[in-house]
């Protein structure tokens, strides 16, 4: 009888000693926090629709691939929307300026456009357009070749 409670409280013992280890390591080396989601006051945020847009596709070294039309929502805050629909040509000059020189041709015969490259475009363009910190994102919601 000794023998076997000597066993049962080695085997508790050992239990407790290694979910507590396991518990300080995930407290000590563990996934952080999420980051605060960023706020901009009060203000909802809206999506303006920036229409279709045609840009070329231009490989690393400056040779046209094609072009490929996009369509865009960009998010602005809901006071501003009638603001930003109201200069989205000032935003297409500014787009259009940039993208023939930027890469955006993917894929072995470079007709795949990178999307994640024509967002950070149309987000560079946008204080040019608009001003600072009225765009606060940009979703590419479609990619068609032209």
């Amino acid at each position: 009888m000794k023998k076997i409670l000597f066993l049962l409280f080695i085997l508790l013992t050992g239990l407790g000693l290694g979910g507590g280890a396991a518990y300080a390591t995930v407290m000590l080396l563990g996934p952080k926090a999420p980051a605060a989601e960023v706020s901009y006051g009060d203000v909802e945020p809206s999506f303006v629709d920036a229409g279709k847009i045609l840009a070329p596709l231009v490989f690393a070294d400056g040779r046209l691939s094609g072009y490929v039309q996009f369509q865009v929502q960009l998010e602005v805050p809901a006071d501003q929307a009638e603001f930003v629909a109201a200069r989205l040509p000032l935003l297409l000059h500014a787009i259009n300026m940039r993208t023939y020189r930027t890469p955006m041709a993917a894929g072995p015969d470079g007709l795949i456009p990178d999307i994640e490259t024509f967002r950070k475009v149309v987000m560079a363009a946008g204080p040019e357009a608009f001003g600072a910190g009225v765009l606060r994102k940009v979703a590419v919601t479609q990619a068609n070749p032209a």
